[in-house]
Protein backbone atom coordinates (compact mmCIF):
# COMPACT_ATOMS: atom_id res chain seq x y z
CA UNK A 1 0.00 0.00 0.00
CA UNK A 2 1.54 3.54 -0.96
CA UNK A 3 1.71 6.42 1.79
CA UNK A 4 -1.08 7.94 -0.16
CA UNK A 5 -3.66 5.48 0.48
CA UNK A 6 -3.10 5.13 4.15
CA UNK A 7 -5.70 8.28 4.85
CA UNK A 8 -8.02 5.94 4.34
CA UNK A 9 -7.34 4.64 8.20
CA UNK A 10 -7.43 7.65 9.62
CA UNK A 11 -11.44 8.05 10.26
CA UNK A 12 -11.17 5.02 13.03
CA UNK A 13 -7.65 5.31 15.45
CA UNK A 14 -8.41 2.83 16.84
CA UNK A 15 -8.70 0.36 13.74
CA UNK A 16 -5.70 1.32 12.63
CA UNK A 17 -3.90 0.74 15.75
CA UNK A 18 -4.76 -2.44 16.05
CA UNK A 19 -4.17 -3.29 12.80
CA UNK A 20 -0.65 -2.13 13.50
CA UNK A 21 -0.56 -4.14 16.86
CA UNK A 22 -1.26 -7.05 15.20
CA UNK A 23 1.71 -6.64 12.80
CA UNK A 24 -1.03 -6.08 9.59
CA UNK A 25 0.95 -2.07 9.23
CA UNK A 26 4.30 -2.04 9.59
CA UNK A 27 5.61 0.78 7.53
CA UNK A 28 5.86 4.47 7.97
CA UNK A 29 3.23 6.51 9.19
CA UNK A 30 3.72 9.86 7.63
CA UNK A 31 0.42 10.72 5.89
CA UNK A 32 -1.33 8.35 7.78
CA UNK A 33 -4.31 10.25 10.23
CA UNK A 34 -3.07 13.40 9.59
CA UNK A 35 -5.67 15.53 12.21
CA UNK A 36 -3.80 12.76 14.96
CA UNK A 37 -0.76 14.30 16.74
CA UNK A 38 2.09 11.74 15.83
CA UNK A 39 4.89 11.19 18.54
CA UNK A 40 8.50 9.89 18.52
CA UNK A 41 8.94 7.24 21.01
CA UNK A 42 12.28 7.26 23.40
CA UNK A 43 12.51 4.17 26.34
CA UNK A 44 15.01 4.18 28.53
CA UNK A 45 16.01 2.17 32.00
CA UNK A 46 15.00 3.89 34.98
CA UNK A 47 18.86 5.07 36.18
CA UNK A 48 18.98 7.41 32.96
CA UNK A 49 15.61 8.97 32.92
CA UNK A 50 16.45 12.01 34.64
CA UNK A 51 19.49 12.84 32.61
CA UNK A 52 17.14 11.96 29.49
CA UNK A 53 14.42 14.29 30.43
CA UNK A 54 16.95 17.02 31.71
CA UNK A 55 18.48 16.36 28.12
CA UNK A 56 14.85 17.38 26.63
CA UNK A 57 14.46 20.03 28.79
CA UNK A 58 17.26 21.67 27.64
CA UNK A 59 16.42 21.06 23.99
CA UNK A 60 12.74 22.12 24.00
CA UNK A 61 12.58 22.09 20.12
CA UNK A 62 14.08 18.65 19.23
CA UNK A 63 12.09 16.77 21.88
CA UNK A 64 8.93 18.49 23.30
CA UNK A 65 8.26 16.08 25.43
CA UNK A 66 3.93 15.02 25.55
CA UNK A 67 4.44 12.42 27.99
CA UNK A 68 6.17 10.66 30.46
CA UNK A 69 5.11 7.19 31.71
CA UNK A 70 5.88 5.96 35.05
CA UNK A 71 8.52 2.89 35.35
CA UNK A 72 7.32 -0.51 33.89
CA UNK A 73 3.73 1.21 32.65
CA UNK A 74 3.58 0.75 28.65
CA UNK A 75 -0.50 2.30 28.57
CA UNK A 76 -0.11 5.96 27.99
CA UNK A 77 -2.98 8.22 30.06
CA UNK A 78 -3.14 11.35 28.59
CA UNK A 79 -2.54 10.86 24.63
CA UNK A 80 -4.58 7.64 24.73
CA UNK A 81 -6.52 5.48 27.36
CA UNK A 82 -6.54 2.22 24.92
CA UNK A 83 -2.91 2.38 23.45
CA UNK A 84 0.40 0.19 24.33
CA UNK A 85 3.29 1.19 23.60
CA UNK A 86 4.64 -2.18 23.49
CA UNK A 87 3.14 -3.09 20.72
CA UNK A 88 1.16 -0.16 18.68
CA UNK A 89 3.99 1.39 16.55
CA UNK A 90 4.75 -0.15 13.49
CA UNK A 91 8.23 -0.50 13.94
CA UNK A 92 10.87 0.09 16.89
CA UNK A 93 14.77 0.20 17.00
CA UNK A 94 17.00 -1.68 19.69
CA UNK A 95 20.27 -0.16 20.99
CA UNK A 96 22.45 -1.36 23.25
CA UNK A 97 25.49 0.56 24.74
CA UNK A 98 24.87 2.77 21.38
CA UNK A 99 24.91 0.42 19.20
CA UNK A 100 21.94 -0.18 16.94
CA UNK A 101 21.14 -4.25 17.37
CA UNK A 102 18.07 -4.59 15.59
CA UNK A 103 14.42 -3.58 14.39
CA UNK A 104 11.39 -4.99 15.66
CA UNK A 105 7.51 -4.71 15.05
CA UNK A 106 7.11 -4.96 18.87
CA UNK A 107 9.61 -4.84 22.13
CA UNK A 108 7.27 -7.25 24.52
CA UNK A 109 10.42 -9.52 25.09
CA UNK A 110 12.12 -6.27 25.82
CA UNK A 111 9.83 -5.39 28.22
CA UNK A 112 11.43 -4.55 31.85
CA UNK A 113 9.53 -3.37 35.03
CA UNK A 114 12.82 -0.14 34.95
CA UNK A 115 11.51 1.39 31.49
CA UNK A 116 10.84 4.84 30.96
CA UNK A 117 8.48 6.02 28.72
CA UNK A 118 8.83 9.33 27.13
CA UNK A 119 6.59 10.39 23.80
CA UNK A 120 7.80 13.44 22.37
CA UNK A 121 6.55 15.48 19.68
CA UNK A 122 6.75 14.47 16.23
CA UNK A 123 6.15 16.90 12.89
CA UNK A 124 3.92 14.53 11.02
CA UNK A 125 1.96 15.92 13.46
CA UNK A 126 2.21 19.21 10.79
CA UNK A 127 0.77 17.43 8.26
CA UNK A 128 -3.25 17.66 9.17
CA UNK A 129 -3.37 21.49 9.92
CA UNK A 130 -1.01 22.49 6.90
CA UNK A 131 -3.51 20.58 4.36
CA UNK A 132 -5.93 22.15 5.90
CA UNK A 133 -4.16 25.83 5.09
CA UNK A 134 -3.94 24.57 1.34
CA UNK A 135 -0.16 23.83 1.92
CA UNK A 136 1.61 21.20 -0.56
CA UNK A 137 3.94 18.50 1.46
CA UNK A 138 6.39 17.37 -1.14
CA UNK A 139 7.36 14.01 0.51
CA UNK A 140 3.58 13.05 0.93
CA UNK A 141 3.06 14.17 -2.88
CA UNK A 142 5.48 11.94 -4.04
CA UNK A 143 4.91 8.99 -1.38
CA UNK A 144 8.40 9.64 0.11
CA UNK A 145 9.15 9.62 4.01
CA UNK A 146 10.67 13.07 4.63
CA UNK A 147 14.48 13.79 4.63
CA UNK A 148 16.45 14.38 7.68
CA UNK A 149 19.84 15.34 8.29
CA UNK A 150 22.57 15.84 10.84
CA UNK A 151 23.44 19.13 11.79
CA UNK A 152 26.59 20.26 12.59
CA UNK A 153 24.47 22.20 15.35
CA UNK A 154 25.66 20.75 18.95
CA UNK A 155 22.67 20.50 21.11
CA UNK A 156 22.78 21.28 25.04
CA UNK A 157 24.00 17.87 27.31
CA UNK A 158 22.52 16.88 29.98
CA UNK A 159 24.50 14.25 32.29
CA UNK A 160 25.54 11.80 29.98
CA UNK A 161 23.18 12.43 26.77
CA UNK A 162 24.75 14.74 24.02
CA UNK A 163 25.19 14.86 20.42
CA UNK A 164 24.18 17.07 17.01
CA UNK A 165 21.11 18.46 16.18
CA UNK A 166 18.67 16.25 14.07
CA UNK A 167 16.69 18.31 11.19
CA UNK A 168 13.77 17.58 8.72
CA UNK A 169 13.39 19.34 5.82
CA UNK A 170 10.15 19.97 3.79
CA UNK A 171 10.22 22.14 0.51
CA UNK A 172 8.16 25.42 1.10
CA UNK A 173 6.94 27.86 -1.36
CA UNK A 174 8.30 31.37 -0.94
CA UNK A 175 4.85 32.67 -1.10
CA UNK A 176 3.52 30.40 1.65
CA UNK A 177 6.89 30.30 4.21
CA UNK A 178 5.38 32.99 6.09
CA UNK A 179 1.68 30.90 6.50
CA UNK A 180 3.67 27.66 7.34
CA UNK A 181 5.89 29.75 10.24
CA UNK A 182 2.94 31.00 11.93
CA UNK A 183 1.06 27.70 11.68
CA UNK A 184 4.00 25.74 13.01
CA UNK A 185 4.90 28.10 15.77
CA UNK A 186 1.48 27.95 17.02
CA UNK A 187 2.33 24.24 17.98
CA UNK A 188 5.45 24.45 20.10
CA UNK A 189 4.73 20.48 21.21
CA UNK A 190 5.26 19.13 17.62
CA UNK A 191 8.63 21.11 16.93
CA UNK A 192 7.50 24.47 16.75
CA UNK A 193 8.37 27.21 14.41
CA UNK A 194 11.61 26.34 11.90
CA UNK A 195 15.10 26.26 13.21
CA UNK A 196 16.42 27.49 9.64
CA UNK A 197 14.88 29.09 6.49
CA UNK A 198 16.99 28.78 3.52
CA UNK A 199 20.79 27.47 2.76
CA UNK A 200 21.51 24.07 4.08
CA UNK A 201 25.10 24.67 4.55
CA UNK A 202 24.21 27.24 7.55
CA UNK A 203 23.14 24.03 9.14
CA UNK A 204 26.49 22.20 8.29
CA UNK A 205 24.61 20.20 5.69
CA UNK A 206 26.46 19.28 2.05
CA UNK A 207 23.78 17.81 0.36
CA UNK A 208 19.85 17.61 0.29
CA UNK A 209 20.27 14.72 -2.37
CA UNK A 210 21.57 12.53 0.97
CA UNK A 211 19.73 12.71 4.56
CA UNK A 212 20.84 10.69 6.84
CA UNK A 213 17.04 9.57 7.18
CA UNK A 214 14.27 9.29 4.83
CA UNK A 215 14.21 10.13 1.88
CA UNK A 216 14.91 12.68 -0.73
CA UNK A 217 12.56 15.05 -2.00
CA UNK A 218 12.14 17.23 -5.06
CA UNK A 219 13.17 21.42 -4.91
CA UNK A 220 11.21 23.47 -7.10
CA UNK A 221 12.30 26.47 -8.59
CA UNK A 222 9.77 28.92 -6.37
CA UNK A 223 10.87 26.74 -3.33
CA UNK A 224 12.76 27.33 -0.36
CA UNK A 225 13.89 24.36 1.61
CA UNK A 226 12.51 24.87 5.54
CA UNK A 227 14.18 23.24 8.41
CA UNK A 228 12.60 21.97 12.33
CA UNK A 229 14.36 20.58 14.92
CA UNK A 230 13.45 16.68 14.40
CA UNK A 231 12.62 13.57 17.59
CA UNK A 232 15.57 11.62 15.42
CA UNK A 233 18.00 13.55 17.82
CA UNK A 234 17.60 11.36 20.72
CA UNK A 235 19.04 8.56 18.98
CA UNK A 236 22.14 10.22 18.00
CA UNK A 237 22.14 11.56 21.88
CA UNK A 238 22.00 7.50 22.81
CA UNK A 239 24.53 6.40 20.40
CA UNK A 240 27.17 9.20 22.45
CA UNK A 241 25.72 8.37 25.68
CA UNK A 242 25.99 4.50 25.08
CA UNK A 243 23.36 3.47 27.73
CA UNK A 244 22.91 0.11 28.29
CA UNK A 245 19.32 -0.30 26.46
CA UNK A 246 17.29 1.94 24.97
CA UNK A 247 14.29 1.36 22.56
CA UNK A 248 13.23 4.46 19.86
CA UNK A 249 10.41 4.43 16.79
CA UNK A 250 12.27 3.36 13.93
CA UNK A 251 12.34 6.40 11.17
CA UNK A 252 9.02 7.44 10.20
CA UNK A 253 7.28 4.53 12.01
CA UNK A 254 5.80 6.97 14.81
CA UNK A 255 2.71 6.33 17.71
CA UNK A 256 0.01 7.92 16.32
CA UNK A 257 -2.53 8.96 19.41
CA UNK A 258 -5.99 9.75 20.32
CA UNK A 259 -5.50 13.69 20.64
CA UNK A 260 -6.64 15.97 17.56
CA UNK A 261 -3.39 18.54 16.66
CA UNK A 262 -6.02 20.88 17.92
CA UNK A 263 -4.96 19.51 21.11
CA UNK A 264 -1.36 21.32 20.57
CA UNK A 265 -2.51 24.29 19.14
CA UNK A 266 -1.49 27.17 21.54
CA UNK A 267 -3.66 30.13 20.23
Amino acid sequence: MSIGKTTKYSSDIHDLRMKIRMNEWSSQTTGMAPQNVQTNLAVLPEEYAFDFLLYCQRNPQACPVIEVLRPGVSQPSFVSNRADIRTDLPKYVIYEHGKKICEVEDIQSYWRDDLVTFLIGCAFTFQGPLLDAGIHIRHLEEGRSDPTYITSIATRRAGIFYGPLVVSMWPVKWKDVAKVVQITGRLPLAHGSPVHVGDPKHLGIVDLDHPEYGEAVSLQEDEVPVFWACGVTPQQAAAKAKPSLMITHSSSHMFITDLSYRHLDIM
